[in-house]
């Protein structure tokens, strides 16, 4: 048995962890997955050479470089017996607060919050693959796959056009306290989805910790609609609304085409 480090310098959340588990998950030489989010490590145990695996993280772009590979004697491995409910609790609240977000976005006129629903819908996608997946072909993982970054894509598109057009046209002042406090509980919500994944690990420090959940992209993205609530009031225009929902929609289509690389 080998033991193959990597560093993913862009894997700063739950969801990154499981494109990266779809994505390895046809190399049969593979025979566990350690993920450490904190400190932006992978250690892959696995039987051979590692290129074939070190292609696969590559390809995925999100900043993955091998560290070492050496021999290992550990052959046996704790598989976590409640990663799947996990997953279903991680997924009910990203797609809980998509539908607020995007429901609250749309009466607020925010366009942050808007875009921010559709990164919890991305969250969604991912943890629904890997759920609606298990056991099945991969050429079904990388259908659902194909459909979800269109999907995806779609979306962000029409908000990049909505932006535009609130941008030259003449549009009310989207709703502060809204963008505000729906902000905060979507910070609250990803904090939770980033303490429920990491105690599934099976270490010490399994409770939240500073350094993971103010490393996740989710958690910034939650902070910069709120700091944009905050400008909306002071300088009484939309632009940081809509400057926010720009960052957003591309960091969507970012996470749509890493998506759609599980697909090929």
């Amino acid at each position: 048995m080998n033991k193959t480090i990597f560093e993913i310098s862009k894997m700063d959340c739950p969801s990154e962890e499981n494109l990266i588990r779809m994505k390895l998950d046809g190399i049969s030489s593979i025979a566990n997955l350690d993920f450490d989010i904190p400190n932006r490590k992978l250690t892959v145990f696995h039987r051979g050479e590692s290129d074939q695996i070190e292609k696969s993280v590559i390809e995925l772009k999100l900043g993955g470089k091998k560290i070492s590979t050496e021999q290992t004697d550990t052959t046996e491995f704790k598989e976590s017996t409640n990663q799947k409910k996990l997953l279903w609790s991680v997924l009910a609240i990203n797609f809980a607060f998509f539908l607020i977000e995007m429901t609250t976005g749309i009466i607020s006129k925010s366009m942050g919050l808007v875009a921010d629903s559709l990164d919890m819908l991305a969250d969604s996608f991912v943890y629904g693959i890997s759920l609606f997946a298990v056991g099945g072909t991969l050429i079904k993982k990388k259908r659902i796959a194909k459909l979800a970054g269109y999907f995806q894509i779609t979306l962000a598109v029409i908000g990049f056009g909505e932006v535009l057009r609130r941008f030259f046209g003449d549009e009310k002042l989207p709703d502060f306290s809204t963008m505000i406090i729906v902000s905060i509980f979507a910070l609250i919500a990803n904090g939770i989805c980033l303490y429920i994944l990491q105690k599934s690990k099976s270490k010490e420090e399994a409770h939240m910790k500073a350094s993971v959940i103010f490393t996740s992209n989710d958690v910034i993205i939650n902070l910069g609609v709120i700091i944009a609530g905050i400008l909306v009031n002071w300088l009484h225009s939309n632009k940081p609304d809509l400057i926010i929902g720009t960052i957003v929609f591309v960091l969507v289509v970012q996470g749509a085409f890493r998506i759609l690389k599980l697909s090929k």
